[in-house]
């Protein structure tokens, strides 16, 4: 079922990943950093470090030949709506990895809108009903039925995280486990999961 926002098209009209790495590098650029103060500050650093992330990912990943083969599989065109921020640790950590992933299929539009700009969106698709957590992609096919949803991270990282949290480890110190894992990780968990998308998509079409 198409839902409103599907039909009104605003997944369509987000940003491209390159728009919206072009964008996030003309905030970083031209900021006036002195004038930040509290939060804006440190939203500001968050995001300066994650573009740092974020390339070095894009300068060393290359996608499996197994699971780029299994997106050329896909024949119709498909919606990958991300939700996100340029300030959030998780999506420089995963995003890169989704945009290389959706490069191996031209039908495969991947478009990111902005989570604070969107949260009657963001709140339909909630982390365990309750969290606003991102990046989270939702795919959808041409006629805005629901393909698939991941996120906000690689399944054995999240549960990692429900742990941390449940020992109420410091959110610093949490910050820092979450991308060691990534640094160890290098996209492996993430690679695997989209295979089991890719495959499961297939079955159920043959």
């Amino acid at each position: 079922m198409t839902t409103d926002f599907f039909a009104a098209k605003r997944p369509h009209k987000g940003m491209t990943f390159e728009q919206f790495n072009l964008k996030t590098i003309e905030y970083i650029e031209t900021t006036d950093v002195n004038i930040l103060e509290g939060q804006k500050q440190k939203l500001y650093e968050y995001t300066k470090l994650n573009q740092h992330r974020s390339n070095r990912i894009l300068k060393t990943y290359k996608v499996s030949d197994e699971l780029c083969e299994l997106m050329k599989t896909i024949d119709d065109t498909q919606i990958w709506m991300v939700i996100t921020e340029n300030w959030c640790g998780d999506s420089a950590q995963n995003l890169p990895y989704i945009a290389k992933i959706a490069e191996c299929n031209p039908l495969v539009k991947l478009r990111i809108i902005e989570r604070d700009k969107n949260l009657d969106i963001m709140d339909r698709y909630l982390t365990n009903g309750i969290s606003r957590s991102i990046p989270k992609l939702v795919a959808f096919s041409e006629d805005g039925d629901e393909i698939f949803q991941w996120g906000p991270r690689p399944k054995e990282l999240q549960s990692y995280v429900q742990e941390w949290k449940a020992q109420e480890i410091d959110s610093n110190e949490m910050k820092e486990k979450i991308h060691l894992w990534y640094g160890r990780n290098r996209g492996k968990n993430l690679e695997m999961e989209f295979l089991t998308i890719m495959k499961d998509i297939l079955s159920f079409q043959y």
